[in-house]
């Protein structure tokens, strides 16, 4: 694969792992932990594959291959990283509303 294949296959999972954990913020929102926890889990796997690809990047350029660099792939790299602080966000956010749910009952 190369750079923009793998800057853009980044891109695209990380936008979807995303997508899948506002979806849960939403539900979480709304009462709807089961919901919420499944949307979580398919951003993980999403972010995952995401991740696998920056993995692959880092071992070649530690093996000796130089990667170049592109105002693509730093876009993919950024989109990543924000991409992996909300699901932590989210994630707690999550958290903090089964808290309230239960202390509601």
């Amino acid at each position: 694969m190369n750079i923009e294949e793998v800057a853009f296959t980044l891109i695209a999972h990380a936008g979807q792992a995303k997508s899948f954990a506002f979806d849960a913020l939403k539900k979480a929102r709304e009462n709807k932990f089961d919901e919420a926890d499944e949307l979580i889990q398919q951003s993980q796997i999403e972010v995952n594959k995401a991740h696998k690809g920056q993995m692959d990047l880092l071992v070649s350029e530690a093996n000796g291959q130089k990667t170049e660099v592109s105002i693509l792939l730093i876009h993919s790299q950024d989109h990543l990283m924000t991409c992996m602080l909300a699901i932590d966000l989210i994630k707690e956010m999550i958290e903090m509303l089964k808290e309230k749910e239960k202390g509601e009952n």
